[in-house]
């Protein structure tokens, strides 16, 4: 998915990121640059974090949502692969049919 330079965080870290910034009352550009990490990451994670407590209310997908949209799809792709076998086979058992 991400590139191979793509520094993996624990959830640990990331819960103790978000928290920093929700207690010392300083911007999550402060907080990154203090932590070593990308701005944009700590952003991220804060804007997840938030759209979780909040139970999805800012329009903002919670994470139990994203891995049911993600599950969904999956399932979804899956089915239309087999739908497509199908076809393919009916296609194929017609037409031996008609011989």
């Amino acid at each position: 998915m991400g590139s191979k330079y793509t520094k993996r965080y624990t959830e640990e870290f990331k819960r103790d990121a978000i928290v920093l910034v929700d207690s010392s009352g300083r911007t999550v550009t402060a907080v990154a640059r203090e932590l070593g990490i990308s701005s944009e990451s700590l952003r991220g994670w804060y804007r997840q974090a938030k759209a979780d407590r909040s139970g999805s209310q800012g329009g903002e997908l919670t994470s139990a949502e994203r891995e049911e949209l993600r599950r969904l799809r999956k399932e979804n792709r899956e089915q239309q692969q087999t739908i497509e076998v199908l076809k393919k086979a009916t296609a194929f058992f017609v037409k031996e049919n008609d011989r």
